[in-house]
């Protein structure tokens, strides 16, 4: 385990990318649970990247989710549901990881949805260079029908009362403490829970940040 500061870690993560030998777009997962820092961490890293010269194409799983009405099927606060039926992942694949993937064309879509329109997208579709870097955040992308698709895989871990905290201040605008924690404990943990035990994220981690101190993070590289 390594600890440093924000910068020594993302500067790691950054290594970590250029070290990746592909003859194609290198395709990075950020996965992790809801909010435990995924995206603020894959935002400073494309930032990064692309400060040393990377061409970066920063996409994220909220804009491959189903449409609102076929999301919940099991109920709004069921865990099974949030893990099997929220997002569309072969759109995912179709559209995005596998065009940058060995093989493919390079020509990609960063999105099919949008979340705050509730509505679908189909953005023009883009020729990615051989040597760009795809930076995808979101939940559950290390399970076992998208394993394959990652050329560098991380993990955000933070413990589920931290995320619970931070959804509160992140969310206090639109919904109640309340509301927050009814959402986090009888739907997102528990999907977590069932994400941990159906696919064991952290064992197929190339790197495990752990982030619940943001500025003084942990991180664990597992050898390639």
């Amino acid at each position: 385990m390594d600890y440093g500061t924000r910068d020594e870690m993302l500067g790691r993560l950054a290594q970590a990318v250029g070290s990746v030998d592909v003859a194609h777009p290198t395709r990075v997962a950020v996965d992790g649970p809801p909010a435990a820092g995924k995206t603020t961490l894959a935002d400073e890293l494309a930032v990064l990247l692309r400060g040393r010269g990377h061409r970066v194409i920063r996409a994220t799983i909220d804009d491959f989710l189903v449409p609102r009405a076929q999301r919940y099927p099991r109920g709004e606060f069921s865990a099974e549901s949030c893990y099997f039926d929220a997002h569309d992942y072969d759109a995912l694949n179709r559209v995005l990881l596998d065009p940058l993937g060995p093989g493919g064309d390079r020509r990609f879509q960063p999105a099919i949805y949008d979340r705050t329109t509730d509505t679908a997208l189909s953005p023009p579709v883009a020729t990615a260079s051989a040597d760009a870097v795809l930076v995808f955040d979101g939940v559950f992308l290390l399970r076992p029908d998208l394993i394959d698709r990652w050329d560098l895989r991380v993990f955000v871990s933070t413990s589920p009362e931290k995320t619970v905290d931070r959804a509160v201040i992140r969310e206090r605008s639109a919904s109640s403490r309340a509301e927050v924690e009814r959402r986090w404990h009888e739907r997102y943990i528990p999907a977590q829970r069932l994400y941990f035990a159906t696919a064991r994220p952290t064992e197929y981690a190339d790197i495990v940040v752990h982030n619940d101190e943001p500025e003084r993070p942990a991180w664990a590289i597992r050898p390639r």
